[in-house]
């Protein structure tokens, strides 16, 4: 979870990439097998998009990213975007619109409210 949520932070200048290893899922299936591939994880500020229907390992990685209180934090504000190949590598994309510019004089009367 540590890496994941350094590449959440990372994501906001590019999209990010993990490969994870095979051996630990074929673990966690136990044996069986079971398809870990998914697109269009999407997770808007904090909130997993139930508007498309997920693949179980997407819904899974969706409430553990959910319950850990650091990642949590960091998914406030942001549109996510994950993704899980066959080959098991993670992708994080940062969807989220990046804010207009302020003007000069928009500055200054932001900056004359917050010294009230």
């Amino acid at each position: 979870m540590p890496v994941i949520a350094i590449l959440i932070k990372r994501s906001a200048s590019g999209d990010q990439t993990l490969s994870m290893n095979n051996t630990d899922f074929g673990r966690a299936a136990g044996g069986r097998k079971i398809k870990f591939s998914f697109t269009h994880l999407q997770i808007n500020n904090g909130r997993i998009n139930t508007q498309v229907k997920h693949a179980a390992v997407a819904k899974e990685l969706g409430a553990v990213l959910q319950e850990d209180e650091v990642i949590k934090k960091l998914l406030v504000g942001q549109q996510l975007e994950f993704a899980l190949t066959n080959d098991l590598t993670l992708s994080i994309k940062n969807n989220t619109p990046i804010p207009e510019e302020t003007t000069d004089a928009e500055q200054e009367v932001l900056d004359s409210v917050e010294a009230e």
